[in-house]
């Protein structure tokens, strides 16, 4: 049958809308990138979104401009604004993990774990729980030995809502009354616990400024034991608190995100940046000494896996105290 110049436009048409969203995402990016970031210029993880902009940048052929978005429950204002973004790979966003996996159970989030894509983890902000060197204890489990055995309670200074949960429940399992005390951060913690005002405290990696010499290290609460800057040589190798007897951790693993639903090309030329990036080893000791980040796995499988793994084993521990 012979095709009319009517039929023969309506099929060209066609053929431009089928073919169009594959073109375009081969061809990613074809323009600058904006990744978010869910704190204010200078912390730690703006450092590293700086880091990986730069990389990225330099391997993606386009300027990736770094838009500092803070605010919420471990950076749900950030989460909440990569969730309504085009998933077309201009917007991207590198935060906590706990932001997907934590909150979403204990405060009412703008977005849901599905609107996501985890492409890769980048590191793993430590963390440990100090106490001033005076104090007769060597791990968190003296802590707690010591005060049922005196009979007495604790005080513990926190720095955010997962640490305070994590010390609720392990105080609730040891039959211990722990007093809790807020924080306005690292510096503030120091000088309580320094000062006397608190027995315990949860620091981040600003600790690795104090411990040995001014602070003692009684527990990591990462899921590992904390990986020291290597001019660290006399820092001290203390058990996590899974290692100590409970089956919990303060876990604030940073990746990049994007939202859910990118085409299958871009999500794969991010993936390739990234293994490009995990080879670096510029970049590598950048995490590990500069920003006295613990090592991770790279990729979008090993994300995924955590991620939801995570996400599960948070929301049965709130049910559980939910129904407490």
């Amino acid at each position: 049958m012979r095709m009319t110049p009517m039929s023969l436009l309506i099929a060209a048409v066609l053929l431009s809308l089928i073919y169009a969203c594959p073109v375009l995402a081969a061809d990613y990016p074809s323009r600058p990138i904006k990744m978010l970031t869910m704190v204010k210029p200078g912390a730690q993880i703006d450092l590293l979104a700086r880091k990986v902009a730069d990389e990225l940048k330099d391997e993606l052929g386009q300027p990736v401009l770094v838009s500092n978005t803070p605010g919420g429950s471990h950076g749900s204002v950030m989460a909440a604004e990569l969730a309504r973004a085009k998933p077309n790979g201009y917007t991207l966003g590198i935060g906590a993990t706990a932001a997907y996996t934590y909150s979403p159970h204990y405060v009412k989030t703008n977005y849901k774990f599905d609107d996501f894509t985890f492409i890769s983890k980048l590191g793993l902000n430590q963390s440990g729980i100090v106490c001033r060197p005076d104090r007769p204890w060597k791990t968190l489990n003296d802590a707690f030995a010591w005060a049922k055995e005196e009979g007495k309670g604790l005080t513990y200074m926190f720095q955010g809502s997962d640490d305070r949960d994590v010390m609720t429940r392990i105080a609730d399992q040891e039959g211990v009354k722990i007093s809790f005390m807020p924080s306005q951060g690292g510096p503030s913690i120091i000088s309580a616990v320094l000062g006397g005002h608190a027995d315990l405290g949860h620091l981040g990696a600003i600790l690795f400024g104090y411990v040995p010499e001014k602070l003692t290290l009684l527990a990591a609460t990462t899921p590992t034991r904390l990986t020291a800057p290597p001019q660290l040589k006399d820092f001290p190798d203390v058990p996590t608190l899974q290692e100590q007897g409970w089956d919990e951790s303060v876990e604030m693993f940073i990746a990049l995100i994007a939202p859910d639903g990118l085409p299958e090309a871009t999500l794969a030329r991010l993936e390739e940046a990234i293994a490009k990036l995990a080879e670096d080893e510029e970049f590598r000791e950048f995490v590990a000494v500069k920003l006295k980040m613990g090592p991770v796995t790279y990729g979008r499988a090993y994300a995924e896996e955590y991620m939801k793994k995570a996400y599960d084993r948070f929301g049965a521990q709130a049910a559980a105290m939910k129904k407490k």
